[in-house]
């Protein structure tokens, strides 16, 4: 299918974009030294995104004071000093093609540091503590320059744009939002009020930088929290930004702490603020940007197609895939890499101050290092991957990629591991798409999939492998609890009741709440059983808080009761008896009790490969049971190292 949409030009006041494909500033903490200088890894992050053809890339999180940076390794833009190392940037992605815009920040009550500000003292919602300061008039009005000044360098440093955010209640947003603002002054109260500090801000850089160079405006179509910012005022405001001179509007949602949040996970439907920014487009003549878990570029056409807004907005699809504007635009939509929604690398990293990766792209913010390294082994090898679960597969995707002859071995008649169950419960079928992607890649390198294949002595010597990786899984760990194999419950493991092998009663107690055990919750209570977690002191904590909270949310729906720090003392004829945080607890009527108690490596076949002689690599659940994060990184690494 031809992209007709997607890839036709369009304006942006007096700058062109080749194409209508936008990727939008996101926070990824790393490409700026200690100093805030933009590093070459920042560079060559972005340049990638460039070569491949996107039409626009606007760099995250520009603080434009220094009490408003919001992470502590985002581009700096309050000082003259940071300008050449921001050229720099920007002609390396302007030398693509792509135009370059940077994003006018500053954090308010949701900054990561102890200095935060705000139009009121009222702590952010989540994830950051603290009451920040009231702002006075006279530091508002210093705002209002700051973000002038910061426009000004940004123009002097060759950006073709820039767009000020005021959306994701940071500081502009908690002056719109009335839950945020209770001055009583010329900057709060009334909905003109609260929107003068924006006002002042887009007429202050069109005065600094010259009616001509283009300026835009990200804003909330809906905060999605009680007494927040909402559609019915956005479209008000959308007119009067027109109106200030603003040429674009990037309609967004949500805040820290709202539902749903403001980066969705894959429990959400995609395209979920594309009626925000439709709503928007019709109050206004200039272009609108669409935004919200678009992570398919025929999606995206659609959007674009419909008449429902201008531009389009993939941003995790741009941190998955760098060529994800190329391979679109040649209609390899196959080979693109899909976004699975899972937020582990790039929101959960980074909400703990840590780099942005990612669990399909272990190269994200490496790029810089590994287009310096060669592609190829020296010596190829042939190479056995036992287990076709994501660790094998991944490895064995980039040992072919080397070059290296690659046989992957898989016992069960399905490829995919753990994530043939993982990807069953509601909300989780993103997972699978991991496997389809790797397994396409695999077919595109030539390399051989032996389903049903125990790897054992006779498999061994006829293969002839160099080397082994041993990515044989894990199996489930079963408690020692006084008295459970003779409760005269029904037991299983949550692998048993996720494959469809035990089919449990109505009323059934999961005993932990790992990951595992939270989404075979959610799976059975969608079936209309009565579910009890008993849980550890925390539930679920291997996802990412936006994922979790998605989660918690649907268990909570469907009633499912969650204890805290559950210790089984007894299984009478009635139930099961336990105590926890609460106290003490009877599930009366509950027979069925679900294991959930984390996994143990299966190392099984190191014993064999110690007996031969051959030489192995342990890999992902074998090595040590852990997140997708961590076992696709770690196979990243080992396919570069072998």
């Amino acid at each position: 299918m031809r992209l007709s949409h997607l890839f036709s030009p369009v304006r942006l006041g007096t700058v062109e974009v080749r194409n209508r494909l936008v990727m939008p500033p996101m926070s990824v903490n790393f490409g700026v030294d200690e100093q805030g200088f933009v590093t070459e890894r920042h560079i060559a992050y972005l340049a990638a995104r460039a070569s491949a053809g996107t039409g626009l890339i606007v760099v995250g999180g520009g603080a434009v004071h220094p009490d408003g940076l919001d992470l502590p390794r985002m581009p700096p833009v309050w000082d003259d000093r940071y300008i050449p190392g921001l050229r720099a940037l920007a002609q390396a992605v302007q030398g693509f093609g792509a135009r370059i815009g940077l994003q006018l920040l500053h954090g308010g009550r949701q900054a990561y540091h102890d200095r935060r500000v705000a139009p009121s003292p009222l702590p952010a919602l989540a994830v950051v503590k603290g009451v920040p300061r009231e702002l006075g008039l006279e530091e508002i009005r210093d705002l209002v320059a700051s973000h002038a000044e910061a426009a000004r360098r940004a123009k002097e440093a060759g950006f073709d744009l820039v767009e000020i955010h005021a959306a994701h209640g940071y500081l502009i947003s908690e002056f719109l939002a009335p839950n945020a603002n209770r001055r009583s002054d010329a900057y709060g109260g009334s909905f003109e009020n609260r929107i003068r500090f924006l006002l002042e801000i887009v007429a202050a850089i069109k005065a600094r930088c010259g009616r001509d160079f283009p300026v835009g405006v990200r804003f909330n179509g809906e905060d999605y929290v009680p007494g927040g910012w909402r559609l019915e005022e956005a479209l008000r405001l959308a007119p009067r930004l027109e109106e200030a001179g603003a040429d674009w509007l990037h309609v967004s949602a949500g805040v820290y702490g709202s539902m749903p949040v403001t980066i969705p996970s894959m429990y959400e439907p995609c395209g979920l603020f594309v009626h925000l920014a439709e709503a928007v487009k019709k109050t206004v003549r200039i272009p609108v940007i669409a935004v919200g878990r678009i992570k398919d570029p025929l999606f995206a056409e659609r959007i674009l197609a419909e008449g429902r807004a201008d531009l389009v907005a993939m941003g995790r699809a741009h941190l998955v895939d760098p060529e994800l504007a190329r391979k679109a635009k040649e209609g390899r939509l196959e080979e693109i890499r899909p976004c699975i929604g899972c937020c582990r690398g790039c929101i959960e990293s980074v909400l703990a101050l840590q780099e942005a990766t990612c669990v399909m792209n272990p190269e994200l913010g490496r790029e810089y290092l590994l287009e310096r390294a060669s592609p190829r082994a020296a010596s190829p090898k042939k190479i056995l991957v036992a287990g076709a679960g994501p660790a094998g597969l991944a490895c064995a995707r980039v040992l072919a990629l080397r070059g290296h002859r690659v046989i992957v071995a898989e016992l069960r008649d399905r490829p995919g591991g753990a994530l043939c169950e993982a990807s069953r419960p509601p909300g989780r079928q993103e997972l699978w798409e991991l496997v389809e992607f790797l397994l396409a890649e695999l077919r595109g390198l030539g390399v051989e999939i032996r389903l049903g294949s125990p790897v054992d002595e006779a498999l061994i010597r006829g293969i002839a492998p160099d080397e082994v990786v041993a990515a044989t899984g894990a199996n489930p760990r079963i408690p020692e609890i006084p008295g459970l194999f003779d409760s005269g419950l029904a037991l299983a493991t949550v692998l048993e009741v996720l494959r469809g092998e035990v089919v449990p009663g109505g009323r059934v107690a999961v005993l932990g709440s790992d990951q595992a055990g939270m989404v075979t919750a959610d799976f059975l209570a969608s079936q209309g059983r009565e579910v009890a977690v008993l849980g550890e002191g925390r539930f679920a904590p291997e996802l990412a808080p936006n994922d979790r909270t998605s989660l918690r949310r649907r268990l909570a729906e469907a009633g499912v009761r969650l204890y805290r720090n559950a210790v089984i003392r007894g299984f009478p004829p009635e139930g099961i008896l336990f105590n926890h945080d609460g106290g003490s607890g009877l599930l009366e009527g509950f027979r069925d009790l679900v294991i959930a108690q984390g996994f143990r490596p299966e190392r099984g076949l190191t014993g064999l490969l110690n007996r031969l002689g051959v030489r192995y690599h342990l890999l992902g659940d074998a090595k040590e049971p852990r997140t997708l994060l961590e076992i696709t990184a770690e196979a990243d690494e080992l396919g570069r190292a072998l």
